[in-house]
């Protein structure tokens, strides 16, 4: 199964984590690299997964919420990230593929941007134009922040921003630090996620 047993934030976690219980911040940023999660790509994959049970999004570059918690992203055409209930990547994970199907290994840091602030700092670090998407739509962008390359899921929650990033865990640290310094600089700052959405 490919969870990270800590985070690629482990490091520096301690000293820059707060949480104000009942606060609801402008812009609150949140690790979330020790979710489960499975990659697999190939000309396969998506009926590999269907076979599995689980929703497959019709177009590149889109996602599907899962009704447990969690999301399938389809990153181009035949790749394709699971992030999902422990027991659900493990199936996955365990499960004998058939030709076509090869497992890519996941041990992305995963973080969540939200808050009604979100816009602001997107503007600030990122030249994707996020506000021409369609939310309806599940788009899944593969952009650059700060410098990173970044696979971003924007959508909203009870009407606020609330995007999911993931990158390579080796730039973690440096995209951590960089986007909780503008946060902080925006009213907000980083919070314990709790992993509730999961």
């Amino acid at each position: 199964m490919s969870r990270l047993s800590l985070s690629p934030l482990n490091d520096v976690l301690p000293a820059t984590h707060y949480f104000v219980p009942g606060l609801a911040l402008p812009l609150a940023l949140s690790d979330l690299s020790l979710q489960p999660r499975y990659g697999c790509k190939g000309p396969g994959a998506a009926a590999w997964l269907e076979s599995m049970g689980l929703p497959v999004p019709a177009l590149p570059n889109s996602a599907i919420a899962l009704e447990e918690g969690g999301y399938v992203l389809r990153l181009g055409l035949t790749e394709f990230l699971v992030e999902a209930q422990a027991r659900t990547v493990e199936v996955l994970s365990c499960s004998p593929r058939v030709a076509g199907v090869y497992p890519v290994l996941r041990q992305d840091l995963c973080l969540c941007l939200s808050g009604r602030r979100v816009p602001e700092l997107l503007l600030q670090t990122c030249s994707f134009n996020f506000a021409a998407l369609d939310l309806a739509q599940a788009p899944v962008v593969l952009t650059s922040m700060v410098g990173v390359a970044v696979t971003v899921l924007p959508g909203e929650r009870h009407g606020v921003p609330d995007y999911r990033i993931w990158c390579d865990g080796s730039f973690g640290i440096y995209l951590w630090q960089t986007l909780s310094a503008i946060a902080i600089e925006l009213g907000g700052g980083p919070v314990r996620s709790g992993f509730e959405s999961i």
